[in-house]
């Protein structure tokens, strides 16, 4: 079965926005993952009161399973201390806003998220889905032995110093008893686990690590925008099973 229309489109897009970008940021390196600019899109999750919270994330990764290229997945990461992976645990619906400003596309997606931190970090509860048909994506993935811990360490060795040295610092969100002056100490810079050489550069690089956890996403609806067609185009998919049904809309 191929790939869903509205993901061949998104995946296009992300790759053509990358590309764009480059033209206007010469000095980034050729990794849309290791560098500026980041294709970001915003996340939204709800927490235990019912109270919704969105944010930025940077794109990380998608993840297609190969014997069911139908349902493939979203990756972000995040400090496995923040909210947002508590909120997920708590309920497992997010959504996603995507506006990528070189195709003039935008992308809301309603799926499914699970976090994966470092295996020795027990703060979230084992949750269960939501239900099984939700979580086709992760199961076909999961099948041939995907290692989702090898995974989240590809993606930490992926990023810079210093965004790799953002997940040593204090919690995110907790006050600044020390004002801004308090951030003079925090470490710049870290290198990858593999090149610490200082017995100060792999603590602190075994600390990030620990904080680092990725967020992986499987879309059930998608809200696909085309504001470069005039008139503009919007198609509504849903997933049925394995097949995704599309319904063109009023934009």
């Amino acid at each position: 079965m191929p790939a869903p229309r509205w993901f061949s489109a998104l995946e296009q897009a992300v790759n053509q926005n990358s590309n764009s970008s480059r033209k206007y940021f010469p000095w980034s390196p050729q990794s849309s993952i290791a560098a500026h600019p980041f294709p970001v899109f915003q996340l939204a999750t709800v927490d235990s009161a019912g109270k919704p919270h969105a944010r930025s994330v940077i794109h990380r990764a998608f993840l297609v399973p190969p014997a069911n290229p139908a349902h493939p997945l979203l990756v972000t990461s995040t400090d496995i201390r923040t909210p947002k992976a508590q909120q997920i645990n708590y309920s497992d619906t997010v959504e996603v806003a995507w506006w990528i400003n070189a195709t003039q596309d935008q992308f809301r997606i309603l799926g499914r998220a699970r976090v994966f931190g470092a295996p020795e970090r027990n703060e979230l509860p084992v949750s269960l889905p939501s239900a099984a048909s939700d979580y086709t994506g992760f199961a076909a993935l999961e099948a041939p032995g995907f290692d989702w811990e090898a995974k989240r360490r590809e993606l930490f060795d992926a990023v810079s110093e210093s965004m790799r040295a953002t997940w040593c610092r204090p919690p995110p969100g907790s006050p600044l008893k020390g004002g801004y002056e308090e951030m003079d100490d925090w470490p710049a810079k870290l290198p990858k686990p593999s090149e610490a050489k200082t017995n100060e550069e792999k603590k602190l690089v075994e600390i990030a690590l620990s904080n680092y956890a990725i967020i992986a996403i499987e879309p059930l609806e998608v809200d696909w925008l085309q504001m470069s067609i005039k008139p503009n185009r919007r198609t509504f998919f849903t997933l049925d099973g394995d097949d995704w049904k599309d319904q063109p809309i009023v934009p």
